[in-house]
């Protein structure tokens, strides 16, 4: 894994981060996931950026306007998805692993068309943003 501070991310971030497309909550938030996603992760060797899982508030969440904290005012939902997300990924805070790594963990473990179920009460999923990167990641291993 590539040297320097890993990013730290909730379970329900890494599909997030897969699906991202330039949209978000506010002009902070946005530009915060932006820099993260597309200068780091979608960056000339972001596939070697460590990211260590986070069991609440984490470099996405830091400028979001519903964070409170270390939580959220979307906190029962939130953690649904986190553990929901955990369980498919096999995630637990304080793991680390790589983008590159996570997207594999993702491909294996997350069938096209799963994420209706899986991210049920996302406001984000009926968008088809992160489907269309799922299926995008999935034609990439064929």
């Amino acid at each position: 894994m590539s040297g320097g501070v890993p990013l730290r991310y909730r379970p329900h971030h890494f599909l997030c981060s897969l699906g991202y497309e330039g949209k978000g909550y506010s002009p902070g938030f946005t530009a915060n996931m932006t820099a993260i996603v597309m200068g780091r992760l979608r960056a000339e060797g972001g596939d070697a950026t460590v990211i260590e899982v986070a069991g609440a508030a984490d470099d996405i969440c830091a400028p979001c306007p519903k964070r409170q904290g270390a939580g959220c005012e979307a906190g029962g939902k939130i953690a649904r998805l986190d553990a929901a997300h955990a369980r498919a990924l096999n995630l637990a805070p304080g793991d680390r692993l790589t983008w590159g790594e996570a997207k594999a963990r993702i491909r294996a473990a997350v069938p096209a068309g799963s994420l209706r179920h899986l991210c049920a009460g996302c406001e984000w999923e009926p968008l088809g943003l992160c489907a269309a990167a799922l299926a995008r990641l999935h034609a990439e291993a064929g």
